[in-house]
């Protein structure tokens, strides 16, 4: 549930209480410390079992808490692949079926199993150049375990369709047993004011009070392509003197990766006055960064839904992504952004296509993004689309 990890998290906290709202009554079961802060004052039950050891985040935890507790839930969601949370609850369920006789409705208090990938079965991870020893790692690991739990389950959740049609393309042996679109959304930003842009700048001072910036929110990661993006900015920075300012905010600064990305904005003197690092924001930051900026740029090589996507939109943000990005086709049909391939040449194509748009293209664009949101990333609506599958699913 460590926000730092990526978006699933933020998901699940988004919809919860949107979900008890319609008859849901969820609890987590997570494999972090059980005193880490960020589970602090949740809004719902978090039963942590951790901390995970190793990298297949074994937990000596998890089986006796499911074997003591599973028999209370309807439906059990294993959010994410390729890790031992899976295959605890896969061994769980499969013993208490062994030990449960058959009734006319079916297996007798063992709870419906649905796995949720979040973009793990994307064939980008089988594909990349850079991931050959993880990809053969991921496909030995299909084979003796994986493939075994997506057969298993009642059905795969996916976020949107693009997510669900990509997830055929990866394995041969992907037979699940239904496929559901589940939808996905987010909360509504807080309305904005001076105080929550003031918590921005007070983390990034020298971007200044009226100085206009691209915004790229994300994890510092290879997958996002931020090395795309300041390769793009740099280069059109000698062709436009009026370049925006870019701000990169996001963990991951301090990694290896996050270094060299601070060393190619470090090349340049002209650079180091025009490209600015935040770090990781949340809260009022977050939001005054995206209420701030002129515009949302995400090159990514590969994003299952993209939250950071939806949120700049909730805030009325034009985005510029790559068509790696699975919610691309709604924001072309909505005309709430540019998109490109994540290439060089893609990004180098985004970032020219919003600085030569017109300002009243700009201000319908940013009209048209927060249409967007509200027609296809809402909060309620999405919840409602989720609650509504499981309850067919368990009928």
């Amino acid at each position: 549930m460590d926000p730092a990890r990526g978006g699933p998290s933020q998901g699940i906290r988004n919809s919860t209480k949107e979900l008890y709202k319609l008859g849901i009554q969820r609890e987590v079961l997570c494999l972090d410390d059980p005193g880490a802060d960020f589970l602090a004052g949740e809004a719902f039950p978090v039963h942590a079992v951790g901390p995970a050891k190793g990298p297949w985040f074994y937990s000596p935890g998890l089986v006796p808490w499911l074997l003591k507790n599973i028999g209370r839930f309807d439906a059990v969601i294993v959010n994410g692949l390729w890790l031992y949370h899976g295959y605890a609850v896969l061994k769980v369920i499969k013993r208490l079926k062994d030990n449960t006789k058959a009734n006319a409705d079916g297996i007798a208090g063992v709870p419906k199993l649905f796995i949720m990938p979040h973009g793990m079965l994307d064939p980008y991870f089988q594909r990349t150049s850079g991931r050959k020893i993880k990809a053969l790692r991921n496909r030995l690991y299909w084979k003796l375990i994986e493939r075994k739990i997506i057969g298993e389950a009642d059905g795969v959740f996916f976020t949107c369709e693009t997510e669900l049609i990509l997830a055929r393309e990866t394995f041969i042996s992907y037979y699940p047993k239904k496929e559901y679109n589940v939808g996905y959304g987010i909360i509504s930003p807080p309305a904005y004011t001076a105080a929550i842009f003031d918590a921005f700048l007070n983390r990034c001072p020298d971007i200044g009070l009226n100085n206009s910036y691209i915004l790229f929110l994300s994890r510092i990661h290879e997958k996002k392509g931020v090395d795309l993006l300041i390769k793009a900015y740099t280069y059109l920075l000698k062709q436009y003197r009026e370049m925006p300012k870019l701000v990169i905010a996001g963990p991951g600064l301090e990694t290896a990766f996050g270094n060299k990305i601070k060393q190619m904005a470090d090349e340049s003197r002209q650079i180091n006055k025009t490209i600015f690092f935040a770090g990781m924001l949340t809260g009022d930051a977050k939001w005054g960064a995206l209420y701030g900026c002129e515009a949302f740029i995400l090159p990514s090589h590969q994003e299952n839904f993209g939250i950071s996507v939806a949120e700049a939109l909730a805030c009325g943000k034009p985005v510029l992504i790559s068509d790696q990005i699975n919610i691309w086709r709604e924001i072309e049909a909505g005309k709430a952004g540019f998109i490109a391939h994540d290439t060089f040449e893609g990004v180098v194509q985004l970032l020219k296509d919003w600085i030569h748009l017109e300002k009243k293209g700009k201000e319908k664009m940013s009209r048209n993004a927060l249409t967007a949101y509200k027609d296809n990333f809402e909060i309620f609506p999405a919840a409602r689309k989720f609650a509504n599958v499981l309850f067919s699913a368990n009928t």
